[in-house]
């Protein structure tokens, strides 16, 4: 029988993934500034139609304005933090599900003990037991 467990995917920090990953907070903060943008559009848009509260479209635009400013402050506290990184650090990167054989028998500790996969500049390095 085969069950599915999570396994980690940890990144050895490097001048090539740093940049990477600094690319990614960077285009994730201006795609979230330009829906704040689009946002406010929106709402001068919508406050110019007759018959529609000015007041629920303010707090309701308002509201979606204020969830992507908090995420652009984390965002930005991702990016300060990227910055501390010292290059050969390892950090964890995401998580993914593996297939795992059970069978009469086997040791559930053993099966069920943490994992992980350790990439270094996009090329598996080690798999972790």
């Amino acid at each position: 029988m085969n069950i599915i467990k999570k396994v980690l995917i940890k990144q050895i920090v490097t001048e090539k993934s740093k940049e990477k990953i600094y690319s990614n907070f960077h285009d994730h903060k201006l795609r979230l500034e330009q829906e704040c943008q689009q946002l406010l559009f929106e709402k001068r848009k919508l406050q110019n139609k007759q018959g529609v509260s000015k007041q629920d479209i303010e707090q309701r635009f308002q509201q979606e304005i204020n969830n992507r400013k908090e995420k652009i402050k984390l965002v930005d506290f991702k990016i300060d933090q990227l910055e501390t990184l010292e290059i050969g650090s390892e950090i964890i990167e995401s998580e993914v599900e593996a297939l795992v054989e059970v069978e009469v028998g086997s040791n559930w500790d053993d099966l069920m003990e943490g994992q992980a996969i350790v990439i270094k500049d996009d090329i598996i390095i080690r798999i972790e037991k």
